[in-house]
């Protein structure tokens, strides 16, 4: 019939929520590394750093001792008119302290982390919690703080057994330790990016170690260079840095051109490092 109208379908029955499907469980994400973990590392780390005699001598030792051989040269204990009147030995303190940047950043760091790669032992530490970075990162601070001690130890033997003076500028010494320790580490990273092997990474950090001494001031400091060649020498980060530390030590606040040049120098070490290296 036309006036009646159609019947209502009936309502499907709801199924109860405890009988519903349940939705599949989300795979955790992997947990970050925690302190502890990375402290752990770090312990680890500082033990086998103490367990190697040799990186000990050459980066905390072997600076002091030559400041100690060069000191005991009556010669070099009088005042030099070819370096403004101070003596050699006042010149070599900051190039002693730089000298064990140079040592850990190219000499002790680079065969420790590309061994580490070789033996595939930061390729398992990354499917643990503890990511490689924290091994990574226990290596520049163990030695950064190695090469900051050396420092200490040169400039306080310079100052008992030799007389030279502390620095007269120590906020301006300070911070250009802590670029050019940056510049050295981020140095050190960058060779043990583009090295596959220990081998290849001594190799490569023994060809940039001599240039980066003689820029530094290890043969001839810096202040005794020939103009031109001591322009030259200042664009690179470790002649940069003796002359802004012996701006410093001789009471200036370093110029801020050498340290501009530490800076623009570790910040384009530390990308490339971080663009080239790989974990395994």
């Amino acid at each position: 019939m036309s006036g009646t109208s159609a019947p209502t379908p009936p309502r499907t029955a709801r199924t109860p929520r405890s009988a519903r499907t349940p939705r599949p469980a989300r795979t955790p994400r992997p947990a970050r590394p925690s302190r502890a973990a990375a402290l752990a590392v770090l312990r680890t780390e500082t033990l086998l750093f103490r367990r190697e005699p040799a990186t000990l001598f050459w980066v905390m030792a072997f600076p002091t001792v030559l400041v100690a051989i060069l000191g005991s040269i009556p010669g070099f204990r009088e005042p030099d008119p070819a370096l403004g009147g101070i003596r050699f030995i006042d010149a070599y303190v900051p190039v002693a302290v730089l000298l064990a940047m140079i040592m850990a950043g190219l000499q002790a760091m680079p065969p420790v982390i590309t061994g580490y790669r070789e033996r595939g032992i930061l390729r398992r530490m990354s499917t643990t919690p503890v990511r490689p970075s924290a091994l990574l990162g226990a290596q520049m601070a163990l030695h950064g703080a190695a090469a900051v001690l050396s420092a200490l130890l040169s400039i306080t033997v310079g100052r008992v057994v030799f007389g030279v003076a502390l620095p007269a500028q120590l906020p301006g010494y300070v911070l250009a330790l802590l670029l050019a320790v940056l510049a050295a580490l981020a140095l050190g990273a960058l060779v043990s990016a583009v090295s596959r092997t220990s081998k290849i990474a001594g190799a490569i950090g023994s060809a940039v170690f001599f240039p980066m001494m003689f820029s530094a001031g290890v043969w001839l400091p810096v202040q005794a260079m020939p103009a031109a060649l001591a322009r030259i020498v200042e664009l690179t980060p470790f002649g940069a840095a003796a002359q802004a530390l012996g701006e410093a030590a001789g009471g200036h606040w370093p110029g801020w051109t050498h340290l501009g040049v530490l800076a623009v120098w570790a910040v384009l070490l530390s990308a490339g490092a971080t663009r080239w290296f790989r974990w395994q």
